[in-house]
Order: C-alpha cells, then structure tokens, then sequence
C-alpha cells in the first residue's frame, strides 16, 4: 500500500469519563474505510493525558478490535517517568498492537542525554516497537536530529513522530543506511503537500480524524500528482483547523465529531461546549467543504 495519512483519533467519552464503544468503533471503521496507513490512539487530539486510568487499556483495546487488522494501531502511553510509561504498557500487554508511542517527559525539562537514557530504558522493555514523539510545545525538549540518530540504532524504536521538516529532510538522508526502516511521519498540517514532495509521504495529525474524506481526496490527488488539487484539499483541512484555534480546539473538534455522527466527548472534561454562533460557524465551514 502507498503511504498515506495518520490520523490521531479523538477519545469519545461520556460524561464520568468512560469510553464509549459504540462511537470510538465507528471512529475507527471510518478512518479504516478512508484507507489511512495506520492509526494513533490516544495522541494529542485522543487527550491521552485526561484519559481515566481505568479506561486506559479499554480505549486501546476497543480500537484494537475495530481495526481488525486492516492498518497497523498505535497507542501514546506518554508519561513522566520510564516507569510510569512502563506501567501504562503493562496495562495494555497481550493486544494486537503495532507500536506505542512517547513524548519525552514533560512535567520536568529533560536534557537531550536524560530523553537517550528515558528511551532507551522504554524499548528496552516493552514487548512493542517504540516510537518517538518530538512535541516540543508541550514537553520543552526538543528532540536534536544526533539524538534521534542514535536512537534509530536501537532495535525496538521503530520511528518518530515530528513537525520538524528540516529534521526529518536530514534523517531522511542519513538513515537511508543505516536505519532504512525507521519510520519518518511528519505532523506539520500546514506544509504536509510540500513535505510529500520531499519523499516525506506519512503525515499525521489529529484533524484528520474529523476529515477523512478530505484527506483521502488529498492523498489521492498527491499520489496522482496532482499537487494543486491537493494543496486546495489540505487548504480544507487547514482552515477548519484555523477555525478551531478561533471557537477553542478541543470544544470545536467535538462538535465537528458530533456532526459527523460520533457521539461524546472528545475534550477535556473542564472544556465548555461551543456558543451557538460559534457553533454556527463549524458547521457552516463544514458545509462550504462538503463533510455534512
């Protein structure tokens, strides 16, 4: 299969914080029927952070299941300690899972010699492919392009989750040798088309979870070379995410999600939902785009 997009899925949870089964297997049969190479639960736009812990590995193990094997399924077991991480990986041994995925801790400012050590004690012992999750706005560390190098040598990290694009550019170049199947997903929305034009072709982000038709357009269109067609696609997609920033991110992704027929909440639980007029404008966007 070509490589096409990652969507970061959103957690739909009811009021207490429970999992919803029912919207988070639609979630997931929708992004598999839009032939996304693979999926990352509980990333940025899962609030894998305000997840309950009691409904950590059910989360996992709901997506797991919908996904039946049709693409590879990542879980963020993000964490401030390597034992900590190691605990939410415990929690979610005996899945059919393809990797987990971690930022650097983030509650303390971690040195580039501190994240190799934090890293390596992860894959050292956990029974999945780890992947690296450079996310500098929120954990203060950004991963250096020697760090990530040397890290690509270890067998049980599989790859990295960056927005850098100059980065990625380099490792693109200097693993080509030496780790030829360490994985390059680029998650920087707004400059996904130029990066596919570098060779960069995964791209993730979590607003494809409330595009999908979108980015199976733009996909299609990149992967005929069609590159105007989809820089207006990706055009779609930038622009509801601009309007999110504008009504409050999470509460405009929920009402998005909502929209599209999955129900819950896919914010935080001290999020308030969107104001009438403000609601009035997601929709009106999500029709001009043709999502509902």
């Amino acid at each position: 299969m070509a490589h096409r997009f990652y969507p970061a899925l959103g957690t739909p949870l009811a009021a207490d914080g429970s999992v919803l089964e029912g919207s988070l297997t639609l979630h997931v049969e929708d992004q598999v029927a839009r032939r996304a190479e693979a999926l990352l639960v509980m990333g940025s736009m899962g609030i894998q952070p305000m997840v309950r812990d009691r409904e950590f590995p059910k989360v996992a193990a709901i997506a797991a299941k919908a996904a039946k094997g049709a693409c590879p399924v990542l879980v963020g077991v993000m964490d401030n300690s390597v034992s900590r991480v190691r605990d939410r990986i415990d929690s979610l041994r005996g899945l059919r899972l393809d990797g987990v995925v971690a930022t650097t801790p983030y509650y303390f400012v971690v040195t580039q010699e501190e994240a190799k050590a934090f890293y390596r004690a992860v894959a050292d012992t956990s029974p999945f492919p780890l992947y690296l999750y450079d996310l500098p706005g929120v954990t203060q560390c950004k991963l250096s392009t020697a760090t990530v190098a040397e890290l690509a040598e270890h067998p049980n990290i599989a790859g990295i989750k960056s927005n850098d694009l100059a980065m990625m550019r380099v490792l693109q170049h200097q693993l080509r040798e030496m780790a030829p199947d360490f994985e390059l997903i680029y998650s920087g929305l707004d400059t996904f088309d130029v990066a596919y034009g570098y060779g960069i072709t995964r791209n993730l982000d979590g607003m494809f979870s409330c595009t999908a038709e979108i980015a199976e357009q733009m996909y299609d269109a990149l992967e005929r070379g069609d590159t105007a067609l989809a820089a207006r696609k990706l055009d779609d997609i930038v622009g509801l995410r601009n309007l999110f920033v504008e009504v409050g991110i999470f509460p405009g992704f929920t009402y998005a999600m909502n929209l599209l027929g999955f129900e819950g909440n896919f914010h935080p639980d001290y999020c308030r939902p969107l104001r009438p007029e403000q609601a009035d404008k997601v929709r009106s966007y999500m029709q001009k785009v043709k999502l509902i």
